[in-house]
């Protein structure tokens, strides 16, 4: 076990002697690192971070979608999209070491496929007439086969030149000569022939929508279903060495209302959650009113497979809420993918291990071209830019960490980094501050001097912390490899506190954790026992035993006993001992009762002391849990209570005789509490509850009136609040 994760559990074993000790807070987990701000770096899915492939933005158009991307053979760049408005839409073109420049302007509102025959003919499919243009090396545009159909997902050409058209709605892959003349080649029987790619000996891989099948259509025309995914719709398909990669998504079972089914359409990035992270289900846009109109929600997520030489395919990437619209092979021949709603591009790299690639400025990533040099293209949504990925690494690449919470006032100590380091650097800055975002009122940065032993942390101590990575490359294009950074700080130990004093009723007693409690005489009319709830909420009125539930206390019936409970807490979570100590109002001097106490309660003989209105001081302290010279206390007293051991008295007895009966009256006084209830009993029989002449029992003196018969033995018993009693015969024979 390394010392960090030897601290780690220190700080947290339910046994530590001291609970202001050093914590580390340890981040090696993409989820964690993916949760800061990554810059020009790469996150894999086991938690190492990298330097990211160069990613440069190479055009940022005005329209909101770039769909396709295509490259002649002198290595110019086309690509083209749209927004579902306006009345045409254009095609760009980037030439080797020249600027950007509208090629073409159709009519239309969106390209979504582009393609170059072996002549440097630039192909669109536009919509929403889902018409096909040829553009010349003039840039004017002329009809080149109309589809009669709605939409227009991929076009590739094969050797001899005959031009593919994958369609919805109908899911018609047609065959367009090079005259121009085309016809039904293949009927997917789905709805939309989403993606489609061209192989070596001609074969066609194609993936649709709704049953999100994978397709291998011969030459003549023979299909066979080479995988059924679990997902609605194949966004993409890519072959590398005979190897089908397909990327499937949306539930089939997703709740969608069309006019014509829809494809998936990146749209705005959906609201963070209060977490800050984004919402699981994207939020395609609607589509053009002259195509279709949408409004559909994809839930569901992305799944990869791979589909072997032989057919046997596996799933081998997944996500959630990440929405896969291409793919591509970097020049080592790794699976990119393109996805949305946050502009990732991933990478994957074996089949237990994937990369977080780099993340777009955009919110969507929607197609890649695989160029010459080892250069990928890509082109985005929200907003349309054309980028270029690799060959070579970023220079430098950050990673600003989520923010740690230390929850109180810290200290904070070294830094310690796993990283292999391949002639390349890592550098480490932190900074601190009291308010929860990193803002003005922080500390500046502070460089921290990482070694083998790790490095001081120079920002002021505070509650929040932030770090900050820079990594270098080598002069080789060598990326270090950073996998984990433990920062260990130190909680300023905090004075625990008492917030709340209460006492249970008067007579009941509240053990000691795991003492026993001996029996007591039950004075008549009170319950053998009773349960409190915890301490700061209100009890019933009625005072009824009921079942111990979490935070209550049940209390035993104790003659002349007093139990206080009391709520304390500690910042740090340090284990408390309390100090009990008792003051008769007057007095300057506190009398301790107990100490070193673990319970949040103690009970103690009020019969040990005179009658009289009294007060309780409870101390607490974190010593069990801190040095004795870090130790802290704290204490709250009570409000005043009454110890009142002392019977009423049953004064000014009268009585007077009318014929037969015979009135007696009396009064029933306390020194100290109310009068509770009074009882009589008539020739020895049952004791009878006696109401005052006011009928209301509301002080500590009471008048009270019984009539007999003449010669009747009346006896009477007053108790008061504190079940303290007295009787009396009031006559006799």
């Amino acid at each position: 076990m390394n010392k960090f994760a030897a601290l780690i559990l220190l700080a947290s074993a339910p046994t530590m002697c001291l609970a202001v000790d050093t914590h580390v807070w340890e981040q090696s987990e993409q989820a964690e690192f993916t949760r800061g701000t990554p810059k020009k770096v790469s996150i894999r899915s086991d938690g190492h971070i990298s330097l990211s492939p160069e990613f440069k933005e190479l055009d940022s158009t005005n329209v909101p979608y770039l769909w396709a991307i295509a490259q002649d053979s002198k290595g110019t760049i086309y690509y083209a999209g749209g927004a579902p408005t306006g009345a045409t839409t254009k095609v760009y073109a980037l030439a080797k070491n020249a600027k950007p420049k509208v090629f073409a302007e159709l009519p239309g509102l969106e390209v979504h496929a582009l393609a170059i025959d072996s002549q440097d003919r630039v192909y669109a499919a536009v919509l929403p007439d889902a018409k096909i243009y040829r553009i010349g090396a003039d840039g004017k545009p002329q009809l080149f086969f109309d589809t009669k159909s709605k939409y227009v997902w991929s076009l590739a050409f094969d050797r001899a030149g005959n031009l593919f058209v994958a369609t919805g709605d109908a899911g018609i892959i047609y065959k367009v000569t090079s005259d121009g003349k085309g016809a039904p080649f293949f009927d997917t029987e789905e709805t939309h022939a989403r993606s489609m790619l061209i192989e070596e000996d001609g074969d066609l891989i194609v993936g649709t929508e709704p049953s999100g099948l994978v397709l291998r259509i011969s030459p003549r025309g023979k299909a066979f279903v080479l995988y059924q995914t679990n997902k609605r719709e194949v966004t993409a398909v890519a072959e590398h060495d005979g190897v089908v990669y397909a990327a499937s998504v949306g539930n089939k079972q997703s709740s969608i209302s069309v006019t014509g089914p829809p494809p998936v359409l990146p749209a705005a990035p959906p609201p963070a959650n209060a977490a800050g992270q984004p919402h699981t289900t994207p939020n395609p846009p609607t589509l053009p009113p002259a195509v279709g109109s949408l409004t559909a929600t994809l839930t569901g997520g992305s799944e990869v497979y791979r589909i072997q030489k032989d057919g046997f395919a596996e799933r081998i990437w997944t996500s959630p809420t990440d929405i896969v619209y291409a793919e591509a092979f970097d020049a080592s021949g790794k699976l990119l993918l393109a996805t949305g709603n946050r502009g990732v591009v991933y990478r994957v790299d074996s089949d237990q291990l994937s990369t977080q690639l780099l993340n777009a400025p955009p919110t969507q990533v929607t197609t890649f071209l695989e160029g010459k040099n080892g250069i990928v293209y890509a082109a985005t949504g929200n907003v349309g830019n054309l980028y270029s990925i690799g060959p070579g690494l970023e220079t430098t690449g950050t990673l600003d960490s989520e923010v740690l919470d230390a929850n109180d006032f810290a200290y904070w100590g070294k830094v310690h980094l796993t990283s292999i380091l391949h002639g390349g650097t890592v550098a480490l800055e932190t900074r601190s501050g009291n308010l929860n975002r990193p803002e003005k009122n922080w500390s500046p940065w502070s460089k921290v001097a990482v070694s083998e032993l790790g490095g001081q942390i120079e920002s002021p101590p505070a509650r929040f912390l932030q770090y900050r990575l820079t990594l270098t490359k080598s002069p080789a294009n060598e990326s270090p490899d950073l996998s984990i950074v433990d920062i260990a700080y130190l909680p300023k130990n905090i004075a625990p506190k008492v917030q709340q004093i209460e006492f249970a009723p008067f007579n009941y007693r509240q053990a000691p954790s795991n003492q026993f409690l001996e029996r007591s005489v039950v004075a008549s009319g009170s319950p053998s026992s009773l349960t409190l709830p915890a301490v700061g909420r209100k009890r019933a009125t009625t005072v009824t035993p009921s079942p111990e539930t979490t935070g209550t206390s049940t209390l035993q019936y104790h003659k002349g006993y007093v139990t206080v409970r009391w709520s304390a807490s500690d910042a740090n979570g340090d284990p408390l001992i309390f100090q009990v100590e008792l003051k008769k109002k007057g007095d300057t001097t506190w009398r301790l009762l107990k100490e070193k106490l673990q319970d949040r309660h103690y009970a103690f003989d009020s019969t040990a002391f005179k009658d009289g209105s009294y007060m309780v001081r409870i101390a607490a302290s974190d010593a069990p849990g801190n040095t004795p010279e870090n130790a802290l206390s704290s204490s709250f007293e009570s409000d005043s209570f009454t110890i009142d051991n002392t019977p009423p008295e049953i004064l000014n007895v009268t009585a007077s005789t009318s014929g037969s009966k015979r009135t007696y009256k009396f009064t029933a006084k306390d020194a100290l509490s109310w009068i509770d209830k009074a009882e009589y009993s008539i020739d020895g029989g049952n004791w009878t509850i006696l109401e005052p002449v006011n009928k209301v029992t509301d002080s500590q003196s009471l008048n009270y009136q019984i009539e007999a018969e003449n010669g009747q033995l009346v006896s009477v018993r007053v108790f008061d609040e504190n079940d303290n009693v007295v009787a009396r015969q009031l006559s006799g024979r």
